[in-house]
């Protein structure tokens, strides 16, 4: 059998060469060798997983090699209910039922048709169009907790934890619950959105602005979800650490 790249490979190759040349990078896993690698190179062993649905994130995380401690929370039922099932085989991966905001108490929380697009805000028209299944179909009453609160129970070390954030539109309000903590973070990942996508949410150059004046500057993005028609990006996800 001939061990000499095929056509096709090798004009894969010239296309590789070509796109890196232009000033991008093509990965099949940039998540393991962007993200975790930075986890690793800032001595982060820690995650706080804010919004954790069913636990993709963690499951990503232990596929990309990331070892250390996860404590996701997530205040949705079912979703609450696969994500326990995933993390129960996990000895380092501790899981809490609740949604996160700026102060303690009760929150009403708008599940969408495909759970991960559900948020404490109401959404609007151009998200519901951009993506049907995403449209509410029920609601749920759910005890919220706040970021500095979770630090505490869980005697998290800020320096050395990755806070992780994928609310929908609420991330203000989350970073706000975190007033004692969040200058302290090793790390912070949260989802941003370049449009309006929930009423009265924060877009992205609030979010690095208020992160920029916490101490963190913007190292890596993420595209996330894009509008079908236009190809438009409409989110992404921002990976921050403190500025030296």
């Amino acid at each position: 059998m001939s061990t000499q790249p095929s056509l096709v490979q090798r004009a894969a190759h010239r296309a590789k060469l070509l796109v890196h040349r232009a000033g991008f990078d093509v990965t099949r896993d940039t998540f393991k060798h962007r993200f975790v690698y930075q986890l690793h190179q800032h001595g982060i062993d820690t995650v706080l997983d804010i919004g954790a649905n069913s636990g993709q994130f963690g499951r990503l995380l232990r596929q990309s090699g990331f070892t250390g401690r996860v404590h996701s929370v997530e205040p949705l039922q079912n979703a609450f209910q696969e994500l326990t099932a995933v993390a129960r085989a996990d000895p380092r991966w501790t899981v809490q039922r609740a949604a996160v905001s700026d102060e303690p108490g009760m929150l009403t929380m708008n599940v969408s048709g495909n759970s991960v697009s559900s948020s404490v805000l109401p959404m609007l028209d151009k998200h519901a169009v951009a993506a049907p299944s995403a449209q509410y179909v029920a609601r749920e009453e759910v005890t919220a907790t706040t970021v500095d609160e979770i630090v505490d129970e869980q005697a998290l070390v800020p320096e050395r934890t990755l806070l992780k954030i994928d609310v929908q539109g609420y991330e203000k309000p989350v970073l706000d619950g975190a007033a004692k903590t969040l200058g302290r973070f090793g790390s912070v990942r949260t989802e941003m959105s370049l449009v309006p996508l929930y009423e009265g949410q924060a877009l992205l150059p609030e979010i690095v602005d208020h992160l920029g004046r916490q101490g963190f500057d913007l190292w890596l993005i993420e595209p996330g979800f894009s509008e079908p028609d236009t190809r438009r990006l409409l989110q992404l996800d921002g990976m921050f650490f403190p500025r030296p």
